[in-house]
């Protein structure tokens, strides 16, 4: 039996909390820039956003870099059309910096929003 995408997909769904392999490693580069002084502070879905009536946005990481701002870190394997969706939406409402990391070949490359 082949399984479609969205399949696979719904059995890698984590609980709420729990980080994939790809937020992980992301997680390990947060840890090292905090302890090169880049990065104050950082928390895995630390910051829940209301974009309108029952619809919200948690990015991955909450992030204070350390001059006090605060960016918002999205990180992927892959791109789904509502999650980019939602990441420009809160970005037009929310005044944070919001940064989509893309695993690509064992890199992150980063997109501003």
């Amino acid at each position: 039996m082949r399984m479609t995408r969205k399949q696979v997909q719904a059995l890698g769904r984590l609980k709420s909390g729990a980080m994939n392999r790809t937020e992980s490693k992301y997680g390990q580069i947060l840890k090292m820039r905090m302890m090169a002084g880049e990065v104050a502070w950082y928390r895995f879905e630390g910051i829940k956003l209301r974009l309108a009536d029952a619809t919200f946005y948690t990015p991955d990481f909450a992030v204070m870099l350390a001059d006090g701002s605060i960016e918002l870190h999205e990180v992927k394997g892959f791109w789904q059309d509502d999650a980019r969706v939602k990441i420009k939406v809160a970005a037009e409402m929310y005044p944070f910096r919001f940064v989509a990391v893309k695993s690509s070949g064992g890199k992150f490359e980063m997109e501003e929003f």
